[in-house]
């Protein structure tokens, strides 16, 4: 048995959703806490969909888990499973509409490149509703890359209400199916 197996790896998740949102984050959040020892959840944001407009407004919130598994040991028992669960489609449009859409953003401080993703994600500097949700429930955690905090990369961005804005209904069927622990308990 190697040391590694019993090591816990702190991943930050951003969850996304424009078909029956309302029914598949909180079912993505319920799942996640099933798979991996959830340890918290952001609000949800609305947003406009990015690179093919021509679809419903997208529902975004962030995670942060715990678990033993490696990147791409979780990509596949984790992520894969989730999105089969909730009846993911992958299109050839990656932007098109989807039930859920799981991706690591962070994996512990490191980087690393899982199959065709880099990690941290990119998308963390350039989309706002990819940095605001981490934002809220990692604010002192640093970019490996870039060595800033996730709430000075938030700051960064100029939000208008017609492109974002925060989804209270949505954000309290979150917290209902997640575990509630207090946030002191996350390591950054």
């Amino acid at each position: 048995m190697g040391s590694d197996e019993n090591r816990s790896n702190t991943v930050y998740l951003s969850l996304g959703s424009n078909i029956a949102p309302e029914v598949n984050l909180p079912a993505t959040v319920k799942l996640l806490a099933e798979l991996t020892e959830l340890l918290a959840v952001s609000s949800v944001w609305e947003t406009r969909p990015v690179g093919f407009l021509a679809q419903a407004n997208f529902l975004n919130a962030a995670a942060i888990v715990s678990t033993p598994l490696s990147a791409p040991q979780f990509q596949e028992q984790v992520i894969r499973v989730i999105e089969q669960q909730r009846q993911r489609v992958r299109e050839r449009n990656k932007n098109g509409p989807r039930t859920i859409d799981l991706d690591i953003i962070l994996f512990n401080r490191q980087i690393l490149d899982l199959a065709h993703h880099h990690i941290p994600d990119p998308d963390l500097l350039q989309r706002p509703f990819v940095a605001l949700p981490l934002a809220e429930i990692a604010p002192d955690y640093q970019h490996p890359e870039t060595g800033q905090t996730l709430r000075d990369i938030a700051k960064a961005f100029i939000v208008d209400e017609e492109e974002m804005q925060l989804r209270p209904d949505v954000s309290q069927a979150l917290k209902a199916v997640s575990p509630s622990r207090p946030l002191s308990t996350i390591y950054y």
